[in-house]
């Protein structure tokens, strides 16, 4: 490209060796915290599970497997708005394949798609309908993963969705769909009220939708819907608890996880377990070398801090406060062990629905733990909107 600040520069994931060996150094010399006898998650992260998975990362896991595995497909970095951008983007021989961004969310990463974006991209070989493909593009947020640390105030999910519609725009994408979960979620919503002239239709995994404080609106609903609400409600009383620490004191948290990979492991593993449908094994539903492929990807980075500042951004700024209606066609899929599951008659007040679907199994990772599922939802929403 002319511009030398819009120049995608192509990209290999790899780490030196002496961050590997750093690692397995501070694994090895952990400090163990006390527990009580018998308590087991009750506290937060179990000991003894951590400790075995600790000591799996670091004499069984193979990050380099995990690192080729990453390198399969094609990636880039640009620089928008001061920040890098890391991003996988995959082609499609299909001749009719539409352009897809695919985003993560805290404490996900691109990780969550390594295995859904080959059916995505060529779903001839994978048992599908050729005129189901898409281009995929898959950056990692500003402030995580390969994107880096940010260096500045501000990057919120408005941000970073300004920062995806000019990377759609410069990878020369002028109709477009997105799809994401969790903070994935949020930035492709705004992605559709913001580029709404470019974007065909956007799919949803975990869509927040709550009440608007009207009188009344409560009357009515359904068994179901009113246990929604209460779970919504129980999270924020009992599950947020990570939420309020990233959300108001990002920095301090991040000299722990910084310096301890067994601090980062339980920050994040704390996490897959509570939003995977696992029955309280996490590992039943995401296999424990894909957990540390997610998490060494953090440490590798060192963007335990820089991602924690989304929430302390997006908290500060009106984004969460005054969603904006949207006009795209929305696609929404929502898995019972999900963090907040919608009532649609609330998600529709903002959101043209014209896809729902509800599923009997998985949780937030809806990627990693019901891949095919996902995969086949996603498909069936853009035949709608092609």
């Amino acid at each position: 490209m002319s511009d030398k600040a819009d120049a995608l520069t192509p990209f290999r994931v790899a780490v030196p060796e002496a961050v590997i060996e750093d690692l397995l150094d501070r694994l090895a010399r952990t400090r163990w915290p006390d527990q009580i006898p018998g308590s087991g998650w009750s506290y937060g992260t179990d000991l003894s599970y951590l400790r075995d998975l600790c000591d799996h990362w670091r004499t069984t896991y193979d990050w380099r497997a995990a690192e080729a595995k990453i390198n399969a497909f094609p990636q880039f970095t640009t620089t928008i708005d001061g920040a890098n951008v890391h991003f996988l983007h995959v082609r499609s021989r299909e001749p009719g394949a539409l352009p897809l961004i695919i985003t993560h969310g805290w404490p996900g990463s691109i990780v969550e798609f390594l295995e859904i974006i080959g059916p995505l991209v060529d779903p001839r070989a994978h048992g599908g309908d050729p005129a189901d493909a898409f281009h995929v593009v898959c950056p990692s947020i500003p402030g995580y993963g390969f994107s880096g640390p940010t260096h500045d105030p501000g990057w919120d999910i408005g941000r970073v969705a300004l920062a995806f519609k000019e990377l759609m725009a410069r990878l020369g994408y002028d109709r477009y769909g997105a799809q994401g979960g969790d903070w994935g979620s949020m930035i492709s919503r705004t992605l559709a009220v913001i580029d709404a002239e470019h974007m065909v239709g956007v799919h949803l995994n975990m869509l927040v939708a709550f009440p608007s404080g009207e009188p009344g609106e409560l009357e009515g609903l359904t068994p179901d819907e009113l246990d929604r609400l209460q779970d919504g409600a129980r999270y924020e009383a009992d599950g947020a608890g990570y939420s309020k620490i990233q959300g108001t004191r990002p920095q301090t948290l991040s000299y722990g996880l910084t310096d301890s990979p067994a601090g980062q492991l339980a920050w994040i593993a704390e996490k897959f377990r509570e939003w995977t449908d696992c029955g309280g094994d996490p590992e039943s539903a995401i296999a424990r070398d894909v957990l540390l492929t997610n998490v060494t990807v953090y440490w590798v980075t060192a963007t335990a801090g820089s991602s924690a500042r989304m929430y302390y951004e997006t908290f500060r700024s009106s984004a969460l406060r005054t969603f904006e209606p949207s006009t795209v066609p929305t696609g929404v899929a929502v898995f019972p062990k999900e963090i907040f599951r919608p009532v649609r008659r609330f998600a529709e007040r903002l959101n043209p629905i014209v896809h729902w679907s509800e599923f009997s199994q998985g949780g937030h990772f809806a990627a990693m733990e019901q891949g095919p599922v996902l995969v086949d939802d996603v498909r069936t929403f853009f035949r709608l909107v092609r």
